[in-house]
């Protein structure tokens, strides 16, 4: 959220706050958006079949729900977020990997395959409104891969990405505080 002290939340950024507070079933933050989304697989929890230990924390990615689930190292948060997911099969990486760097303001690149498959892209966005990682960005030890934001919130809810996870900004940031470097992630 902003430190702004004129700032006025969004519907969707108050939707998902109230149902984050709560920690029960909620309808997903882009219910009102015409989304279609799996509402019955939007909901808190255990994280005790994904993982054995919660040391540094955990974070699960449901490709199917597009939610991400994150457990705090200690059992005292747990948030649940909406995500954009990868476009196909093809570009979702599934399995275990960990967070190995936190970056404010990222820098964007294509990878070969995507400069392939779309040779008019540019080589290089610097951080700011036209970045497509937004304003955090969460390094996977996966090449290539990333946890991060998105200024282009009709992305959330959707099959959209080039094979990273997106969030709204404002989630991001959450996460990015809460998340550190060696939390365990697990997409499924």
């Amino acid at each position: 959220m902003s430190a702004d002290k004129n700032f006025t939340p969004s519907r969707r950024a108050l939707l998902g706050g109230a149902a984050a507070a709560l920690g029960a079933a909620a309808l997903p933050a882009w219910a009102d958006t015409g989304i279609r989304a799996n509402i019955s697989s939007f909901r808190m929890l255990d994280w005790q079949p994904y993982f054995t230990t919660l040391t540094n924390g955990a974070v699960l990615v449901d490709t199917q729900s597009r939610a991400l689930h994150f457990w705090s190292a200690d059992q005292s948060v747990y948030k649940l977020y909406p995500t954009s997911v990868p476009l196909s099969d093809d570009l979702t990486r599934r399995g275990r990997t960990e967070i190995i760097k936190k970056v404010v303001g990222p820098e964007w690149r294509p990878t070969p395959s995507m400069k392939e498959r779309n040779p008019d892209w540019p080589d290089y966005i610097g951080p700011g409104p036209d970045n497509p990682l937004g304003t955090r960005a969460l390094w996977l030890s996966w090449t290539y891969y990333r946890i991060h934001g998105t200024h282009d919130t009709r992305k959330i809810g959707r099959k959209s990405s080039n094979g990273c996870i997106g969030m709204y900004n404002e989630h991001v940031e959450e996460l990015f505080e809460l998340a550190q470097v060696g939390t365990q992630v697990l997409l499924i």
